[in-house]
């Protein structure tokens, strides 16, 4: 959770606004299937609906309020994924950023799965 002071008042941004902000921006991104998170009790990884898309996305508040943002992610076979994860890494700092105001230090993707068809 974020506080942010304001003229009238103070602004909290819950940790599953930004989940969802970067989760929505994660997945618009040309290549990405969707998000991913690893079965407990299986562990393997299984590909979330986009209702579910904030589950694979940990987010974490340095001292100073700035965030850092991990994504699971699973590709399409095929995608170049040393071009894609720039892309990604952009986009979210960009529409979390724009959409909070929070600083974003940093984002770092973890392609958990690549799928097929």
């Amino acid at each position: 959770m974020v506080n942010q002071k304001a003229d009238r008042g103070d602004i909290v941004i819950t940790n599953e606004v930004i989940t969802t902000l970067a989760g929505a921006a994660a997945t618009n991104c040309f290549g990405v299937k969707g998000m991913a998170k690893r079965g407990v009790s299986d562990g393997l990884v299984h590909l979330l609906k986009r209702e579910a898309m904030g589950k694979g996305v940990l987010v974490t508040i340095d001292p100073e309020g700035a965030i850092s943002i991990e994504l699971h992610i699973v590709v399409d076979y095929g995608v170049n994924i040393a071009a894609l994860t720039p892309s990604i890494i952009s986009e979210v700092r960009y529409k979390v950023e724009g959409a909070t105001g929070i600083s974003v230090k940093s984002v770092d993707v973890f392609v958990d799965a690549v799928r097929v068809g």
